[in-house]
């Protein structure tokens, strides 16, 4: 049986607990989100489909969703947990999963390799050198 962090003083002798930012998905895409099927492995998030709306400290993300129900802003479907780390963590009907942000294509110009000098032989230069 796996412990489970309730209450104020859960786990002290643990230094520290993990401190998790909190992202509340707008509600438009809430909306979407919310009737689309469950598909498994990770979730592909947009950043501009979230807002960032503070931070929790708990043992798991299970913990912070216990914490935040009692809260005046509870997590919702679709509202995403990410650790100090950078692994993120969204909310389903079915528990916690993981996500990956979507980063936005790169842009080809500042990808693509500057065009190399172009060299002339002796045969093709201007002037019939």
């Amino acid at each position: 049986m796996f412990p489970v962090a309730m209450g104020e003083h859960a786990f002290y002798n643990n230094g520290s607990m993990p401190n998790y930012r909190i992202y509340r998905m707008k509600e438009s895409p809430r909306q979407h989100f919310r009737w689309a099927p469950h598909v498994s492995g990770a979730a592909h998030v947009k950043r501009k489909d979230y807002d960032e709306a503070g931070h929790v400290e708990a043992s798991n993300e299970y913990a912070a969703w216990e914490h935040l129900r009692a809260s005046q802003r509870p997590l919702e479907i679709g509202d995403l947990l990410e650790l100090e780390n950078g692994e993120l963590r969204i909310c389903k009907y079915i528990g916690f999963e993981g996500a990956a942000w979507v980063l936005p294509p790169a842009d080809p110009q500042q990808t693509a390799p500057a065009d190399p000098a172009i060299g002339y032989t002796s045969s093709d230069q201007p002037g019939g050198g």
